[in-house]
């Protein structure tokens, strides 16, 4: 019998809540909710898609899972060890090693200012990771199909679908085990949406990538993913495999999320 693989990534009650202004100074506080106990486990080797509209809590969860931003409650394990969001950059060093993140905008994600080889290699004089950085860098450039030559140039000097490649490099230079991806194709054309789709599921492979996607196009994660989250109101309505969440979901949100994807009809002239 094969044996369950690992929980790599623990989430449990994640809730996250952000205070809204004050109207008068006598107001009692007030908060919205963008995150309301949110239960999560990502196994290791796995893809895992996260989808919902606009608002629905997709990106706070990243942000608590990773501790870009600490919860209002609830805890998050990497590999069986706390997270602690509170903790100091230097002692969080550990987690970074072991995460990379592509955010959506190729263009805003890039310092203008840095030649594409420090921004690929920054990860690995931050966490001050041993060895021939330089070649490193080299090495992934070629990984995600640019070459070593483009090391010297600037992001300016690329299209949106090579700055996303930089990205990538960037997120995948110092060998994390988990790669997230927060809408990492919304910003693209089809066609190099499609490049990166498959660039994706090469890297994953080749380096035995955990993967969370994070994405509002379910053609993206039906392609990609082994398993899918569903989320409304900062709540997960519905998980499980990506063919029996997409081909028989459960929850009403979820048919009435499936049921909007736009589809070409073949008699139309």
């Amino acid at each position: 019998m094969i044996p369950a693989p690992e929980i790599l990534l623990r989430g449990r009650g994640l809730t996250r809540r952000f205070p809204l202004p004050k109207q008068s100074l006598f107001e009692p506080k007030r908060s919205t909710t963008a995150l309301d106990g949110v239960d999560i486990d990502v196994r290791s080797g796995s893809a895992v898609g996260i989808i919902g509209e606009s608002g629905s809590g997709k990106s706070t969860l990243i942000r608590q899972l990773l501790a870009l931003d600490r919860p209002t409650a609830g805890t998050v394990e990497f590999d069986g060890r706390a997270v602690d969001a509170g903790a100091s950059a230097r002692r969080l060093h550990w987690l970074r090693r072991q995460t990379g993140i592509v955010f959506q905008d190729p263009y805003a994600s890039l310092d203008p200012r840095m030649s594409v080889g420090r921004i690929v290699g920054e990860p690995l004089w931050a966490l001050g990771i041993e060895g021939d950085r330089r070649a490193r860098v080299r090495d992934v450039l070629e990984e995600v199909g640019l070459g070593a030559d483009m090391a010297g140039r600037f992001p300016h000097e690329f299209s949106g679908g090579q700055r996303q490649r930089i990205a990538l490099a960037r997120a995948i230079v110092h060998r994390p085990r988990l790669l997230v991806g927060d809408e990492p194709l919304s910003a693209l054309d089809v066609t190099v949406r499609a490049q990166i789709l498959e660039l994706l599921g090469e890297l994953r492979a080749r380096e035995n990538l955990t993967l969370i996607m994070v994405s509002h196009d379910i053609g993206v994660v039906q392609n990609l993913c082994d398993e899918v989250v569903v989320m409304k109101d900062g709540q997960v309505v519905e998980a499980g495999t990506t063919e029996k969440v997409l081909l028989e979901p459960q929850a009403a949100y979820t048919r009435r999320l499936l049921a909007s994807i736009p589809t070409i009809d073949p008699d139309r002239s």
